[in-house]
């Protein structure tokens, strides 16, 4: 008996240990090149009724909007059919090869990561099923690195409420290309662990309120936010 809680214990070591980085699925590449705006979005725990708080404040006219929310499979397509259900534009999950157009928004599936290129001067969301990152399938930071090597400083990436740090590493290499990168505030969120790490990271150009946000990405769209200057301006 006190061998197999020996075995146990390192079994459960080992997985709690392996932590996979964004490079066991893609490597880092980052665009320099001028392309057509992309917003990505991460979110985890609360992130189902700030995704709908947001969407169903969104007006028409915005670029293409890839999301990734951790969410189990058999969740994700109730939560896509919710979105699209109150929100004026188009919303769909991404399971298979898919052509992002303006005014849509695709959501990786609860089972695969999205990665994005860009081909004939379009963008493109596929999903991938491959290990796990930072602890998650679909992961914040496999969207987040492949919207920098794809899109890189015409990106704009919104971290949202939730545990742990899945989303830090690639808004990092985002912020650090001269994307611009805004996380939701601690006072709004359920749990503040995702967005609190992308600012410790150094990786966060604004931190707003939940209600905020949704006027920000239309801001973003409108070209009415300042690009250029690459340093911190966060507003709290």
């Amino acid at each position: 008996m006190a061998l197999q809680g020996k075995n146990t214990k390192n079994i459960l070591n080992t997985q709690i240990e392996e932590k996979h980085k964004p490079d066991v699925i893609l490597p880092k590449q980052p665009c320099t090149l001028s392309r057509e705006k992309l917003i990505v979005i991460g979110s985890s725990t609360g992130g189902t009724e700030a995704l709908n708080r947001i969407f169903s404040s969104l007006e028409k006219g915005l670029p293409p909007i890839v999301v990734v929310q951790h969410i189990p499979k058999m969740f994700s397509g109730s939560l896509v059919a919710r979105l699209d259900a109150n929100s004026k534009i188009n919303v769909y999950e991404v399971n298979s090869k898919v052509q992002l157009l303006n005014d849509c928004a695709y959501m990786a599936n609860g089972d695969d990561h999205v990665v994005l290129s860009y081909e004939g001067g379009k963008y493109y969301a596929t999903p991938i099923h491959g290990k796990r990152v930072s602890r998650h399938r679909p992961s914040v930071d496999v969207l987040f690195r492949s919207a920098n090597n794809t899109s890189g400083r015409n990106t704009l990436a919104v971290i949202l409420t939730g545990m742990g740090d899945d989303g830090s590493i690639g808004m990092k290499e985002l912020f650090d290309n001269g994307a611009y990168t805004i996380a939701q505030d601690e006072d709004s969120c359920i749990v503040f662990g995702m967005p609190k790490k992308a600012i410790e990271a150094g990786a966060v150009r604004e931190i707003l309120p939940l209600t905020s946000i949704a006027k920000r990405i239309m801001d973003y769209a409108n070209n009415k936010i300042n690009l250029k200057n690459n340093g911190p301006d966060i507003n709290i």
